[in-house]
């Protein structure tokens, strides 16, 4: 049965990714925000499939810490899901990405036209530089700047090391930074054709302010600090749960 359910989302994906693709390319004219709508639907559209084919469910806790104004986020990294389901708990956002991923056929090209701030990861004097530039572009546009400060996925119950590209962005353009942990890589593991039920949780965090005298090393210790608790209060719960936080499953943390 588990095979069955991913085999239908594979089908889906197949399915309306050159159709988004295609809408994507032909709304290139309207304004940025609109053109959004076709991204943000896509992946809506592949997050409800994953929880009602699928069975991959999940909770937000700390929902009441998101700002009005437009942030940085700053999340935890351990699978695809995540990068769907921030779309549906934050405002209109756009990633920082790493420029390879502009190059896969249909899916880069669609990230294209969704703004992304790109960057190139082995210059990294350049790639400072280049997040800050975009950064202050997009921002007056009125979009959220979401960041994995890890780089790349890591593996449940592995802290990664945290890069300062989104504290420099809160710092210098003045943003909250909030923070995110999840334990999606549970059930979702890294290049993983199986995506396993369950039932994940995102945590939020309040927002960490750039007041005066914060620096990107404070405010990015800070959230990692923050992030890396929240981790070991949520992780063991699924499939692929690091063999030292596995525990047993719980009634509210059991998939419906």
């Amino acid at each position: 049965m588990l095979l069955i359910r991913n085999l239908l989302y594979w089908l889906v994906v197949v399915f309306i990714t050159p159709v988004f693709f295609v809408l994507l390319m032909i709304s290139l004219p309207l304004p940025r925000r609109r053109r959004h709508i076709f991204g943000v639907t896509w992946a809506m559209t592949l997050l409800w499939t994953l929880e009602h084919v699928v069975g991959l469910k999940w909770r937000v806790i700390g929902a009441e810490n998101i700002p009005d104004t437009p942030s940085v986020i700053c999340s935890k990294h351990q699978s695809g899901w995540e990068t769907f389901a921030l779309q549906k708990i934050f405002p209109y956002q756009i990633y920082v990405a790493k420029r390879e991923l502009l190059w896969i056929p249909l899916f880069g090209w669609g990230l294209a036209a969704m703004n992304p701030i790109t960057i190139n990861r082995s210059d990294r004097a350049r790639s400072n530089q280049q997040i800050i530039e975009q950064g202050r572009e997009r921002l007056s546009h009125g979009f959220w700047i979401t960041v994995f400060p890890e780089g790349t996925r890591v593996p449940p119950g592995v802290p990664g090391k945290y890069k300062l590209g989104a504290a420099r962005i809160a710092t210098t353009l003045g943003m909250p930074l909030v923070p995110v942990a999840h334990n999606a890589g549970e059930f979702w593991a890294r290049n993983a054709f199986l995506k396993h039920p369950g039932l994940i949780t995102v945590v939020v965090g309040k927002p960490i302010l750039p007041v005066d005298g914060a620096t990107p090393e404070s405010m990015m210790a800070e959230a990692s600090a923050w992030i890396e608790a929240r981790q070991s209060e949520i992780g063991g719960t699924g499939p692929n749960a690091h063999p030292g936080q596995k525990r047993v499953h719980s009634e509210d943390t059991r998939a419906a």
